[in-house]
């Protein structure tokens, strides 16, 4: 007798735990409690008479058979959806759905996008700022812009720009951070730390060659607004991604300090494979990669040769 098909709710709740390898992060994507993704995956290892995960303290695992069955559940999935989206819609346009940090998003993106929503009125878009890994196409994503060294595997990812690592402060201050030799000297400055990206402060050491990062003070702060604020507030110097202070750079409520170097991480536009017939799609990738190339020059000019 042929098996029965599970149920698409338990497929897709199966699908999201295993992604994730966390009933919590699935429910939370999912919109459910952490209790209805596990009695849902119970469910369903029940009907298939075959255990899917392993399950331990403080860590889940896929067994041998469920990681088989993922890769299959998922394609599924996949398939069912593409297969919607090409389905002829009585609407004129469809909205675009975009992941991204929210300080790429607040910083970059939305400021720019009133330029596509004037050319293309027709077409909707939804951004999302939540830190979560996306499932393509699964979750619904059309594009996810995303920090990384490489390309994303398993997916289309398109090189938008590189970026630089650059200390700023007000223009007030600027003085008072640069030495006798006219150079940057940290040791004058109160240095403001974003508590999520430490990494930043050793990345721009390792790249500029400085072998002191030793400063008079410290101020930390919970995210990269706040570290340009106090900066702007003259309250110290700040290190930070020149697509993340770009408006603070051309108004001029912030200079730049020292040398600009380029950061280890670029910026990409990733997204599903097997897309390319949908208009909307296409017209806002190649908004986007003009947008970047444009934005990509300008850094360049600002920073020629990585000069501050």
């Amino acid at each position: 007798m042929r098996p029965r098909t599970p149920p698409l709710s338990t497929l897709r709740l199966f699908e999201a735990a295993g992604r994730h390898l966390s009933f919590a992060r699935a429910a939370s994507e999912l919109n459910l409690t952490p209790s209805a993704v596990s009695h849902g995956i119970v469910g369903l290892e029940k009907a298939l008479g075959v255990k899917l995960f392993v399950r331990e303290p403080g860590r889940l695992a896929l067994t041998r058979e469920g990681a088989e069955y993922l890769t299959y559940v998922s394609e599924a999935l996949s398939l069912i959806l593409i297969g919607t989206r090409r389905l002829p819609t009585p609407r004129s346009g469809r909205t675009l759905a975009i992941s991204c940090a929210p300080t790429l998003a607040t910083r970059w993106l939305l400021p720019r996008l009133p330029a596509f929503r004037s050319r293309h009125p027709q077409i909707a878009i939804r951004i999302d700022t939540s830190h979560r890994q996306v499932g393509f196409p699964i979750d619904g994503f059309d594009f996810a812009l995303r920090l990384g060294r490489i390309p994303t595997p398993r997916h289309r990812s398109v090189h938008l720009f590189e970026d630089w690592l650059l200390h700023v402060c007000s223009p007030a201050q600027r003085g008072a951070v640069i030495g006798p030799d006219g150079a940057l000297d940290l040791r004058r400055a109160t240095t403001i730390h974003v508590t999520s990206a430490t990494e930043d402060w050793q990345a721009w050491s390792d790249a500029s060659g400085a072998v002191e990062l030793a400063s008079a003070d410290t101020l930390h702060v919970d995210t990269f607004a706040m570290a340009l604020q106090a900066a702007a507030a003259g309250l110290g110097i700040a290190l930070g991604r020149g697509a993340l202070m770009d408006r603070e750079l051309r108004e001029g409520t912030l200079v730049g300090v020292g040398p600009a170097v380029p950061a280890a991480t670029s910026h990409w536009l990733v997204s599903a494979e097997g897309d390319d017939d949908r208009q909307e799609p296409d017209l806002f990738r190649t908004w986007l990669l003009a947008e970047a190339r444009r934005f990509a020059a300008e850094q360049k000019r600002r920073f020629p040769a990585g000069a501050a």
